[in-house]
């Protein structure tokens, strides 16, 4: 079994190459080839942690395993991240397993690599202004990200506390590309391009804050009742997701009106999208919920398996 430590993961795994891991998984998604099993998510009952699972297959990748971690919040005391996972690789056609692979690192890569797909794919033509709505620890991750794509001139964010975006401004001036921080209706206002990284049980984002075409990726934490959007927003706009499923139930469009059944049959996978020119936006405003799938998990970590073991850094173990 291969073993690839979370320590040399970021020598081995950058924005440019998780993008094309996951936009590669979405393709295989939108073809009928890869696909996430349901997740498990519990909690355990000690230190307030979350343990859950998330497997998928990539037949035509011939990629097969699973993300295993969760949340542990007293975690911080002890110096360590919060967020603790390790992603497993098999065999598909023995079972056996192939790799370990620290999964922390990858998981906000990955996280970020899905926004910035949807970026690529959705954007407004002429696209300029980047705003961003959150400041947390995944922020910087979303904002590289992003930037990578080219384009963007100007980042604008907004967060409860705002001493906060000192971070965002510090990483977005090392790209050569101005920071600015303004209210979140100057942001819905300006910004081309908005992704929503934040924690959040209302609408942080109104309806009549965003004007013009627009293009928006929801990737705040997902769970029952998390809420960034004004339901308005959703109402106007052609809605994506990564997994329509979980979008349904712990992502934005749990809020979508239980009787529009029609706007609940509307949403697409992103994949699909990719795929096929056919399905190409309709509004002016497009939305894609990013809640996070096995697929991208698997891809990423088959990504940088190989160039563990291109560069000598991968581990063998015989078990």
């Amino acid at each position: 079994m291969w073993i690839v430590a979370e320590k040399d993961i970021p020598k081995l795994l950058d924005s440019q190459a998780a993008l094309r891991a996951v936009e590669g998984v979405f393709a295989s998604m939108g073809k009928g080839a890869a696909d996430s099993f349901p997740v498990v998510r519990e909690s355990l009952g000690v230190a307030s942690a979350l343990f859950g699972f998330k497997g998928a297959f990539d037949k035509s990748a011939m990629v097969l395993g699973l993300k295993a971690g969760g949340y542990w919040p007293e975690n911080t005391k002890k110096g360590l991240s919060n967020h603790q996972s390790t992603t497993f690789l098999f065999d598909p056609q023995t079972g056996r397993v192939e790799a370990a692979i620290g999964a922390n690192l990858l998981t906000a890569l990955r996280t970020a690599a899905a926004s910035a797909v949807s970026i690529k794919h959705l954007r407004p033509k002429g696209s300029s202004t980047l705003g961003i709505i959150g400041a947390g620890h995944q922020a910087v991750f979303q904002i590289r990200a992003a930037l990578a794509l080219g384009g963007f001139e100007r980042v604008v964010g907004w967060n409860r506390t705002p001493g906060r975006l000192e971070n965002l401004r510090v990483a977005t001036e090392e790209l050569g590309v101005r920071f600015e921080s303004l209210e979140l209706d100057g942001l819905g206002r300006e910004a081309d391009v908005i992704i929503t990284i934040a924690s959040a049980f209302e609408p942080l984002l109104l309806d009549q804050h965003v004007k013009g075409p627009t293009h928006i990726a929801a990737m705040g934490t997902d769970t029952r009742g998390k809420q960034e959007l004004d339901p308005g927003l959703l109402s106007r706009a052609d809605l994506f997701s990564d997994s329509v499923a979980q979008s349904l139930t712990i992502g934005e469009f749990q809020h979508l009106d239980v009787d529009d059944s029609a706007k609940r049959a509307s949403i697409r996978r992103l994949g699909d999208l990719i795929v096929s020119d056919q399905q190409r936006p309709r509004s002016e405003l497009t939305i894609f919920d990013g809640t996070g799938v096995g697929t991208q998990d698997i891809a990423v970590a088959n990504a940088v398996l190989a160039m563990a073991r291109e560069s000598g850094v991968a581990q063998w173990v015989e078990i």
